[in-house]
């Protein structure tokens, strides 16, 4: 009897150490020792394990993620990325990738792509705007004295007839801010040589 008492003292000590609970004193020194011991291995083996935390916000599981090695490409795209000035060395390449479907009925932005219906915009940045050999700018294009850069290009793609009046360009433009900036960032990556 006395031994099936003990056996339920230490599994109560173990179980209410592992659950945080505070257990009663045993009653004497002998049961004391014995019931210290589960609970003892309990807590190192509790300190062992990794910590799991359910209010870790998002930034620190990206934090321990971004540990993982990132594949080639990536190196090349926050390269490219970190190349453009504040806001758009921010955007979202992959969400840009998703607003550049709207384009990709007129433009191709991967090396040696088809002029279509607009020019292929591979290598666009940092070129002189309406000069593109192989497409047929409009006179009010040729005329401008601009060089394509980030802010350019949010410019034009909030709505092009609006920055150059006459253009060939039928585009609507993007009125949302951050849409704008996640496509610079794309094209600012599939036109320079990152991860189309």
């Amino acid at each position: 009897m006395r031994l099936q008492h003990f056996s339920s003292l230490l599994a109560g000590a173990a179980l209410l150490s592992a659950c945080g609970q505070s257990q009663p004193a045993p009653q004497n020194t002998a049961n004391a020792e014995a019931a210290a011991a589960p609970a003892a291995n309990v807590a190192a083996s509790n300190a062992t394990a990794p910590a799991v935390s359910e209010t870790a916000t998002p930034a620190a599981n990206a934090t321990a993620a971004s540990a993982t090695p990132a594949p080639a490409g990536d190196d090349v795209t926050q390269k490219l990325l970190a190349s453009l000035p504040a806001p758009y060395n921010t955007g979202d390449v992959a969400e840009g990738k998703v607003q550049f479907n709207k384009c990709l009925s007129c433009h191709t932005v991967v090396k040696d792509g088809p002029v279509m219906t607009g020019p292929n915009l591979y290598g666009i940045f940092g070129e002189k705007a309406g000069v593109r050999p192989g497409f047929a700018f409009s006179p009010q294009m040729k005329a401008s004295a601009f060089t394509w850069d980030a802010a350019k290009m949010d410019t034009w793609i909030t709505k092009p007839d609006a920055m150059i009046p006459g253009t060939k360009m039928t585009f609507v433009g993007l009125k949302d801010p951050k849409q704008r900036i996640d496509l610079i960032a794309y094209v600012k990556v599939a036109s320079s040589g990152g991860p189309p």
